[in-house]
């Protein structure tokens, strides 16, 4: 009987240890983001650290989230054409396409390819800092790494992933114009007409609140990961893939319970039997 009562709780011990660790590992993570949170309403970040981290995640981004938007709107347009032109309704494209990146296309996807080039350039770096004590030199020095590596570059996913998400936006809802009006020939007046029918300043705010929270999630991720790599070129490897899949799975995760409220909330504010807001 002993025998069996501690083989069911090694049992449970190893089930039980993978939980732990996730619990322990958010914890963590909480912990390293309040720090954060608490640096950038000490103090102003520096100007010498911040302009770099702005210019790295904005303005080399671009052309990967141009690229990016463009064929998501390309992609649902030739994806979407056959069975709405077999129900005669190819001209109402233009609102299902446009909804559909301004909405959720865009800025999930802006921000996994941003997790991917940005997050894990950020979490390499500063694991090849940790790896090589520059962080431990900085503590020495008297400054604060989380105030002189992690605000700057916080600030700049928070600042400018939205903005980079626009981009994106504007380029899906030509991708699409493109392929559905000059490809398929379905008539432009109609496309946009329908467009703007079916859309609402509440998709605009749906879709640019977002990317706020998964800019936030993508610097806070990246960095905890770069300020906890493990020694040696396999610990800043591990470190740039751990995070970026922890913040691809989190973008997916934030996005399902920001869906969840932002709809309830539109409800809430505006009732089916009342006025849909313009």
């Amino acid at each position: 009987m002993a025998t069996a009562d501690r083989e069911a709780a090694g049992r449970l011990a190893a089930l039980g240890a993978p939980v732990y660790a996730a619990l322990v590992g958010l914890g963590d993570v909480s912990l390293f983001a309040g720090q954060t949170l608490a640096w950038m309403a000490r103090a102003r970040p520096y100007a010498r650290t911040l302009l770099p981290a702005l210019y790295a995640v904005g303005v080399r981004s671009v052309p990967v989230i141009g690229i990016t938007g463009l064929f998501i709107g390309m992609v649902l347009a030739v994806q979407s054409y056959g069975q709405f032109h077999e129900l005669g309704l190819a001209t109402h494209l233009g609102g299902i396409i446009n909804i559909s990146v301004v909405r959720e296309l865009g800025p999930v996807l802006a921000a996994t390819m941003l997790a991917g080039r940005v997050g894990s350039a950020m979490a390499a770096e500063l694991a090849t800092m940790r790896v090589t004590e520059q962080i431990d030199a900085l503590a020495c020095l008297g400054a604060n790494p989380v105030r002189y590596l992690v605000v700057p570059r916080f600030l700049a996913c928070v600042l400018l992933i939205p903005v980079l998400t626009i981009i994106a936006d504007f380029m899906g809802v030509m991708g699409g114009a493109l392929i559905c009006v000059r490809i398929y020939h379905v008539e432009s007046y109609y496309y946009w007409q329908h467009t703007q029918s079916m859309m609402s300043l509440w998709d605009v705010v749906t879709g640019l609140i977002k990317p706020i929270f998964f800019g936030a999630t993508i610097a806070v991720i990246s960095c905890h990961r770069g300020f906890h790599s493990r020694a040696g070129a396999e610990g800043v490897g591990r470190a740039a893939t751990q995070a970026f899949v922890a913040s691809f799975i989190a973008i997916l995760v934030i996005d399902f319970f920001l869906a969840m409220f932002l709809n309830n909330l539109y409800e809430l504010l505006w009732p089916p039997n009342g006025i849909r807001m313009p």
